[in-house]
């Protein structure tokens, strides 16, 4: 093996003084090997490093949390003795390499944290962030992350529910590609993944091991430079079919009493599944290289445990049971060795042809690596918008933000995932919330992702709150009672202060959000370094803490959907309004203008608004409801009218400006339609539970209406739906995947 130099070693992602904790560590040089597993078990990707001391502060418990962050994923009680299983991650410098790969490897390792604990997958969502939708590389990456997540998701046969996309120039040169996967298990049928039993042997399943995704880890721990098409070998390679069996396989050994503890292959691998049941159960590991199946000749122990090929997992499984566990796979048409045992040494032992290639103290590589409070800086608060803008035309800044790349119908988007496979899927995407069917019963899970990059920009913490505000108020717009959330931290260098600060401000705001409306964090995923210093790239991205929301509906037909459901009912806006234009939609898109402070989440009227809008749809006294959020009521009130082709007037007396009024987007408010024979209860209860209520106007036929003290402005649903549906297509006409 190569003598270990400092120019390998800055090659590994390692610093020097990280190199000198690796020689402490060992108590001498480490082979090219050893110095491979230090390099990814240490990379920011696997250790979170530079996040792991404010992650902390997170709340992570609840009554109904069964397993809180540190699993695979999450797992959240649903009653009648079943879990609901979900955690979201990222997959952001893969797809910006390889579009397609990318995405499609990020759905199959997602939906691999989520099977191995036991459950079934039964829903996958995404979040995608795109830079300027004319620069030169974005059509062929929209394309091929959207083919990439449909290639795999629709194979799999794991409907795609719901998601959401942004477009800013931040994202030009690195894109986001984050994904979820929710499941159902019985709650006596989780399984974990710390190794126990010495002399328990080790399984290797799945797929063979190449070379694909050889430094994965590494390379998404580290920003782009101009050499980023020269990463591609790192990106890893799919196949959705093997993934199907591979389902199905586990789950049948799962139904067996033979697993002891089960790790999926992610990032780095073998190197990171063995560590982390290793040091999970406080035990060591010996792995037989040459017993490793392998697609490739001539591969090395480096090669085997860096290797992030796809479909693979490891697992303990009690003496004897090894024949039973090898006739499943088998069957299954998968690979199945015994490739190693649990030991009682505390080290990582790897041999390959008769001799030890590595030996490594495992503390070192997982509890104790390194840990750092990087500094940070607050960001600074932006000015005050100052002079309000005012519109001249109401219906022109409408259709104009209804065909806005942030607001536009993602219909083609969704369209290309198969959304309804399994039959279980009672609420599609296009709404506030995607709705579940748990199998065999009338519950329903509710799920959605959100995060508002711009007012995370501008204001961390108060941008950490409406986070995970905004999930929770689109789980509550359904009726679902919010029981958790997962995350994916997406945040450019944390070793800039300014960065830093952002990461800090973020989890505060989020903390404080969480702890206010007992919306636990179970699971989640931290993706740093996302910046580009390729030409025509941007720099930072925005910083974007995508909240993936989990709520639970005990009659999934009591269900509420955005779109109107009648003629001449009354329209009515629900929680405080104050009419806030800072860092809106309306003031980017109409007048160019990314300013002033984002919206203020006032979570104690948060909490009071949403349970009283819960406690109304389980009454039956809502028949219509959508939480505002880009665009503000003019924008909500169209996208109710489209999705049930009834056209809205809307004549309220103006409390503010007529822009601030239909435009701004005031945090904690919903739209709703209320039965007639319901609304002086309606009205009553609201007034009982300190929740403002404003008639906006009624239900009429096929236009928007807007009459106020200072003009009058009609559009028709047909130009609506032009404008909102014409985005896409025009965009992406003609662009093949490449």
């Amino acid at each position: 093996m190569p003598q270990i130099t400092p120019e390998i070693v800055a090659e590994h992602g390692l610093s020097p003084d990280e190199y000198d904790r690796v020689l402490a560590a060992m108590g001498r040089e480490p082979n090219l090997t050893e110095l491979g597993i230090f390099s990814v078990m240490w990379s920011e990707h696997c250790s979170y490093k530079s996040s792991r001391i404010h992650l902390k502060k997170l709340p992570t418990e609840a009554p109904w949390v069964i397993c809180g962050p540190g699993e695979n994923a999450g797992v959240i009680d649903i009653g009648d003795g079943q879990a609901a299983i979900f955690k979201m991650e990222s997959h952001n410098h893969p797809s910006y390499i390889e579009p397609y790969q990318g995405a499609a490897t990020g759905v199959g390792g997602i939906l691999r944290d989520v099977f191995t604990m036991g459950a079934r997958p039964v829903a996958n969502l995404n979040a995608l962030r795109f830079g300027r939708p004319d620069h030169p590389k974005m059509r062929h990456l929209i394309a091929g992350v959207v083919h990439g997540i449909g290639g795999y998701g629709n194979c799999v046969g794991v409907p795609t529910v719901g998601g959401e996309v942004n477009f800013h120039p931040a994202y030009d040169g690195n894109i986001l590609v984050n994904a979820m996967t929710v499941g159902v298990a019985d709650q006596d049928k989780i399984f974990y993944s710390a190794a126990s039993g010495v002399g328990n042997p080790i399984v290797y399943v799945g797929s063979k091991t190449g070379r694909d995704g050889i430094h994965g880890a590494t390379m998404a721990s580290a920003d782009f430079g101009d050499d980023a098409d020269a990463k591609r070998p790192t990106v890893q390679v799919g196949d959705p079919f093997t993934e199907k069996l591979l389902i199905e396989a586990c789950l049948e050994l799962m139904a067996s009493d033979a697993i002891v503890a089960i790790q999926d292959m992610g990032a780095a691998g073998l190197t990171s599944s063995s560590v982390e049941m290793a040091s999970k159960g406080r035990v060591g590991i010996e792995l037989v290289m040459d017993d490793v199946p392998q697609r490739e000749t001539g591969m090395t122990p480096y090669e085997m445990m860096l290797s992030e090929s796809q479909e693979r997992m490891l697992m303990v499984l009690k003496p004897g049971r090894e024949a039973e566990a090898e006739a499943i796979f088998r069957k299954w048409e998968l690979d199945f060795a015994v490739i190693g045992r649990v030991t009682d040494t505390g080290r990582m032992v790897l041999k390959w042809q008769g001799d030890t290639v590595a030996d490594i103290p495992l503390g070192p590589l997982a509890d104790d690596a390194p840990l750092y409070d990087r500094p940070h800086v607050p960001t600074p608060a932006p000015a005050a918008l100052g002079e309000v803008p005012e519109t001249s035309d109401v219906a022109a800044d409408l259709l104009a933000l209804m065909g806005s790349p942030d607001i536009a119908s993602r219909r083609w988007i969704w369209e290309q995932y198969d959304h309804m496979v399994g039959a279980d899927t009672v609420q599609r995407p296009g709404g506030d919330a995607a709705v579940v069917r748990v199998h065999g019963t009338q519950k329903g899970l509710a799920i959605t992702t959100d995060c508002t990059p711009r007012y995370c920009l501008a204001d961390p913490v108060e941008g950490g709150k409406q986070a995970v505000a905004e999930a929770w108020r689109n789980l509550t717009s359904v009726g679902a009672t919010p029981l958790a959330i997962t995350n994916c931290l997406n945040f450019a260098n944390p070793q800039r202060p300014e960065i830093m600060g952002q990461i800090v401000g973020c989890l505060e705001g989020m903390a404080d959000a969480c702890r206010a409306l007992d919306f636990p964090i179970v699971s989640g995923n931290v993706s740093l370094y996302n910046e580009s210093k390729a030409t025509g790239g941007g720099s930072a991205i925005l910083p974007t803490p995508a909240i993936g929301g989990v709520g639970l509906l005990t009659d999934w037909s009591k269900s509420v959907t955005i779109g109107f459901k009648g003629h001449g009912d009354a329209i009515l806006a629900i929680g405080e309004r104050e009419g806030h234009l800072g860092q809106s939609i309306w003031l980017r898109e109409v007048h160019g203008r990314e300013e002033g402070l984002p919206p203020p989440v006032d979570l104690k009227a948060e909490r009071r608004t949403g349970d009283f809008i819960r406690e109304c749809i389980s009454k039956g006294w809502i028949k219509a409801c959508h939480d505002v959020s880009d665009g503000g009521i003019a924008v909500t009130v169209a996208e109710m009218a489209l999705a049930s082709n009834i056209g809205a007037l809307i004549d309220e007396v103006l409390p503010f400006g007529v822009a601030e009024t239909l435009f701004g987007e005031d945090q904690g408010v919903y739209v709703v339609t209320v039965c007639d024979t319901c609304l002086a209860d309606f009205m009553e209860a609201a007034y009982k539970a300190d929740v403002p209520v404003d008639p906006l106007g009624r239900t009429i036929r096929d236009r928007l209406v807007f009459e106020t003290e200072v003009g009058d402005w009609t559009v028709t649903l047909d130009a609506l739906r032009a404008a909102h549906e014409g985005f896409f297509p025009r965009l992406m006409r003609d662009e093949v995947v490449g």
